[in-house]
């Protein structure tokens, strides 16, 4: 893992100033300021670029800014006293991560790493907050915002504490199968951004736990596997697997 608060800065051309302005009016805190707001934050805005493997920020780092993910995927994550880890999210192109500690001012409570080559919009604390102070509408959305982290939370919490190990993994195939429909002409193939150790860290196991249960589900007649592209043969079993 390289260290944190690296990235490389990208000069803001006129072409990254549109991408960052396009990029903030589409993620749920920004959607519906007027363009005014808009073009006030991506003016005080900056575009980074990370590495496969790239830290973001790690647990304990400064809260002073807030992302935006542009292009590729980040993985939000804490780390045990022994090294262990376990992914709390990972986030795509129009997600937003870095709200919790951007309001209270104190240190990260969480890492975040760039599962693949990524650039992200960052908004300082200092402008975003002067935002705030203007345009109380934005209020609501971050309260919103929150209030989705903190019902996601709580249901992974639910999981690690109820569902067995093939539960976690059946209802995180069908989370990520979720995240394609709509946007393949199969809802049933999804392409895993993800190798099998960061698939084993969503769901607190180890690796070789999780590939037994893929070849399991695979012999069962539930997914196929091809590489890092699985194909979800029977749902409803997923679903019941996932229910138990």
């Amino acid at each position: 893992m390289s260290s944190a608060g690296g990235g490389k800065p990208l000069p803001l051309r006129s072409g990254h100033a549109d991408q960052i302005g396009a990029l903030l009016a589409g993620t749920r805190l920004f959607a519906g300021l007027d363009p005014a707001a808009i073009e006030e934050l991506t003016r005080r805005s900056r575009l980074r670029s990370y590495r496969r493997g790239e830290s973001v920020f790690i647990e304990g780092d400064p809260g002073d800014s807030l992302f935006a993910v542009a292009v590729g995927l980040v993985k939000v994550y804490v780390t045990s006293s022994r090294g262990d880890e376990l992914v709390l999210a990972t986030l795509s192109s129009g997600d937003t991560f870095g709200e919790l500690s951007l309001l209270d001012g104190t240190g990260r409570s969480a890492s975040a790493e760039a599962i693949e080559p990524s650039s992200l919009a960052i908004v300082d604390r200092s402008s975003f907050l002067e935002v705030l102070r203007h345009r109380p509408e934005l209020i609501e959305r971050l309260l919103t915002t929150l209030g989705a982290l903190v019902r996601r939370l709580t249901e992974q919490a639910g999981d690690l504490a109820f569902l067995d190990m093939q539960g976690r993994v059946a209802k995180l195939l069908l989370h990520l199968a979720g995240e394609e429909i709509g946007t393949r002409a199969s809802a049933h193939d999804v392409d895993i951004p993800f190798n099998q150790s960061d698939l084993a860290r969503m769901v607190g196991a180890s690796r070789q736990t999780v590939n037994q249960i893929l070849r399991s589900f695979q012999a069962a007649g539930y997914i196929e596997l091809q590489g890092r592209r699985l194909r979800i043969l029977r749902s409803e079993a997923l679903q019941r697997r996932a229910a138990e």
